[in-house]
């Protein structure tokens, strides 16, 4: 009853009562109304679903800031050489800076593979890293390996902290583009200018 459709055709068949009752329709005015009413009704424009209401990209990180508290607890629980210790610190400050609210985490959100890369480290790759260690460590307490588990988590840790790093350098570098596109804005802008009042000075038309 609420329909586009029908609420045009039932003003279009009011307009042909109107009629009727003003003597234009005469004895056919129920076809009258009645084609009114199917013309409204034609008329009409289709019935159109909402859009999906995504969630914005920036809301994508709570998540990810929850889950970095919480990976930072867990190292606190955790017995670490002191140099993996020192990196795991640089790698977390890293992400915190990424992840901290503001612009910084509204320009990593939108760049779908960034957003990829931390999750990847906060959910997975280091407490993955840490918890082997710390299972590899017990087993060499009782079977010396080739390479110390130390080494190997120190150079895990490398590694991620060098992608994280990676990651940082390329939104600085998307901002440095910036930059420099709106400074050859202005100097094109300013450039045009002056072309503009020297030929008004030697009474040359304008180019294009």
């Amino acid at each position: 009853m609420e329909s586009a459709r029908n609420l045009t055709g039932s003003a279009a068949a009011l307009g042909g009562l109107a009629l009727t009752f003003a003597g234009f329709a005469g004895a056919y005015w129920p076809v009258v109304v009645a084609g009114l009413y199917g013309a409204g009704a034609l008329l009409a424009p289709p019935p159109r679903p909402p859009a999906p209401a995504f969630e914005e990209p920036s809301s994508r990180l709570d998540e990810l800031r929850t889950d970095l508290v919480t990976l930072r607890a867990y190292l606190d629980r955790v017995d670490l050489p002191d140099a993996a210790t020192e990196r795991l610190t640089a790698l977390t400050g890293l992400l915190d800076g990424l992840l901290a609210p503001g612009w910084v985490s509204e320009a990593l959100a939108e760049d779908p593979e960034g957003v990829h890369v931390v999750a990847r480290a906060v959910r997975r790759d280091v407490p993955e890293s840490v918890d082997a260690y710390l299972r590899t460590r017990w087993w060499t307490r009782l079977a010396p390996g080739a390479r110390a588990p130390e080494e190997e988590l120190e150079r895990q840790v490398a590694l991620l902290h060098g992608e994280a790093q990676e990651l940082v350098d390329g939104l600085r570098e998307a901002e440095e583009l910036r930059q420099r596109s709106h400074t050859k804005y202005l100097e094109d802008r300013g450039g045009g200018g002056l072309r503009r009042t020297a030929d008004a000075k030697e009474g040359r038309p304008p180019e294009p």
